[in-house]
């Protein structure tokens, strides 16, 4: 089945040369020229990874990508922007982003990102069937990626659901931060670093009614998933 990928980008000569690659490279690809416009596609369509643009009309991309994330939690997205300072990459990857790539690019560098990323969330979906963990009060299926507790009920991105099980797996021992760096982000640099940080504060915040569970930050080397009896 071909992959469908939603492309935003204010730009329409850059906008649709690039479509007109990712289109030769066997990808369904629908092009929108701002952030409203992507919205309603995104709305309207399913769509297996997006690129966004930063500096758009009408809506932002960051905007965009919150909004995105609020409708669907797991389809994958990458910014592509020629905004590169620090501050916008690091709020790109705290919003949800998977990678942050900034213009002018290679263009076969963003196929492989594309075919990296896509991989990664299939391999995320299809892995292990029905499983039910016990952590204190909660209960997390691994396969639906939720917690519950009680008629409570919350849905975790693919991330958020691979971190935890690596933390569950490493309980009261350590999860070395390359491990999981390396094994669900795909790389270790500053920027999928200060992305995990991102990760574990938000699981502590889902964990924070229960007093028995704590997940330790143990400096410069990982974390650890502490579950008192």
């Amino acid at each position: 089945m071909t992959q469908k990928i939603l492309l935003v980008e204010d730009d329409p000569c850059f906008g649709s040369v690039l479509q007109s690659y990712l289109q030769l490279s066997d990808y369904e690809v629908t092009l929108r020229v701002n952030g409203n416009e992507g919205l309603n596609a995104f709305r309207k369509e399913k769509f297996d990874i997006c690129l966004l643009d930063v500096m758009m009309p009408e809506m932002d991309g960051f905007t965009l990508g919150k909004k995105i994330r609020e409708i669907d939690p797991s389809v994958p997205f990458v910014y592509i922007t020629a905004k590169s300072l620090k501050e916008d990459m690091k709020l790109g990857y705290e919003i949800g982003a998977d990678d942050y790539i900034v213009k002018p690019f290679d263009s076969e560098l963003l196929i492989l990102k594309i075919k990296a990323i896509l991989s990664r969330c299939e391999h995320e979906g299809n892995e292990g069937k029905l499983k039910l963990i016990r952590i204190g009060e909660y209960e997390f299926n691994t396969e639906l990626r939720t917690i519950s507790k009680g008629e409570d009920i919350l849905k975790l991105t693919p991330k958020e659901a691979h971190l935890l099980t690596l933390l569950y797996e490493h309980q009261d021992s350590l999860l070395m931060r390359d491990k999981a760096l390396n094994e669900i982000w795909g790389a270790n640099d500053y920027f999928t670093a200060r992305s995990m940080d991102v990760y574990i504060t938000k699981l502590r915040k889902y964990f924070k009614e229960d007093a028995h569970i704590r997940i330790e930050n143990i400096h410069g080397s990982g974390f650890r998933l502490v579950i008192k009896s």
